[in-house]
């Protein structure tokens, strides 16, 4: 359960603008494509994964649920607040960082809608493959958390395969980095 104290606290790590705890808006995060329903205790935009980080932490002190969001187009309730819990939306970390064609990779932030990066690599004469049915309002964060696919899975896989790299969050609010630029980040010494 979130009490004043708690809020309190999560609007001094994001800005109270960030936080809403009110009915209205906890009803509007409450369900996904499937039109399931599970009421939230809060709601949070966040930022930054230093924002995220510090959210988990003191979710971690006082015990709550937190459930992290896109844009909420999946079939499969992977943002469902089950529990109640705290709704981390994502939405707000939309840039797209870099696209570097020597290496043909691009870095984005989890709430880069899937058509924007389509969009944007096609300008350079590149392509990302994974088209789910709803690229025009899905997240790419979404998309990696649900594996997401389309109708050219078939053909060019789903977007497990295309991830070399991430940023991510761990349960204790720790920020760590996996993979990078390259297939193999390994080497051995003989």
């Amino acid at each position: 359960m979130i009490n004043s104290k708690i809020g309190a606290r999560i609007a001094e790590i994001v800005g109270k603008e960030n936080v809403a705890l009110d009915k209205e808006t906890r009803v509007c995060y409450s369900y996904d494509a499937t039109n399931i329903k599970y009421l939230p205790d809060g709601i949070v935009f966040l930022n930054s994964a230093q924002q995220i980080s510090e959210i988990v932490k003191l979710a971690n002190e006082h015990r709550f649920p937190v459930i992290p969001r896109g844009a909420g187009t999946g079939f499969t309730g992977g943002s469902l607040p089950v529990e109640g819990g705290l709704i981390l939306v994502l939405t707000k970390m939309n840039k797209i960082l870099q696209i570097d064609t020597e290496n043909l990779i691009a870095i984005v932030e989890p709430g880069v809608v899937t058509a924007e990066l389509q969009k944007e690599v096609e300008k350079l004469g590149l392509f990302y493959p994974p088209d789910p049915a709803s690229l025009k309002s899905s997240t790419l964060g979404g998309n990696v958390a649900e594996c997401a696919g389309g109708m050219r899975a078939v053909k060019y896989g789903v977007t497990k395969d295309y991830v070399m790299g991430l940023e991510v969050v761990l349960p204790t609010g720790e920020i760590v980095t996996t993979g990078g630029k390259t297939v193999k980040e390994s080497s051995a010494t003989i």
